[in-house]
């Protein structure tokens, strides 16, 4: 039997008693029975102290389980932003390398259209020289046909 049960036996049995007569308030009751659950109380609660010890014990280990189960998921969490602020770092200066390539690119691209217009054009110049030079000489070699033609009587 329960403690509480046999608490509220106790409690029925003093309800129940005869009360004496200008005793105030005082109470007739069978000892053998009162000692009787007493001696029941006595046995029951070693039974129900260790049940509360156990349950006090299970909800400590449960507490401390949950505790580590916790601290494991902040540690994991903790980890994993680690690794995405490093993922972001990483990306972050993958973009930079990228854009310091394409800007350098850029710049080689300008100074070889640059080389290649200044190449293109020296060519052209000399070439124009070249012609130039060439239709003074067709000039002068026809002008010299012209004078030789005027100054040859003609048969």
């Amino acid at each position: 039997m329960k403690v509480d049960d046999l608490i509220l036996q106790l409690q029925d049995i003093i309800s129940e008693a005869k009360s004496m007569p200008f005793s105030g308030g005082k109470v007739m009751v069978s000892s053998e029975e009162v000692y009787d659950i007493l001696d029941q109380i006595q046995d029951a609660m070693p039974a129900e102290v260790r049940q509360a010890k156990n349950i006090v014990a299970d909800r400590k280990q449960i507490i401390a389980e949950a505790n580590r189960e916790s601290e494991s998921i902040i540690r994991a969490a903790e980890e994993r932003k680690k690794v995405m602020l490093n993922q972001n770092e990483l990306v972050r200066e993958a973009q930079a390398k990228a854009k310091e390539i394409v800007d350098d690119a850029k710049q080689k691209s300008a100074e070889i259209r640059k080389a290649a217009n200044v190449y293109v054009d020296s060519i052209m110049k000399r070439t124009e020289e070249g012609i130039a030079t060439q239709l003074d000489a067709i000039k002068k070699t026809r002008s010299s046909i012209l004078n030789s033609q005027k100054q040859k009587p003609q048969n």
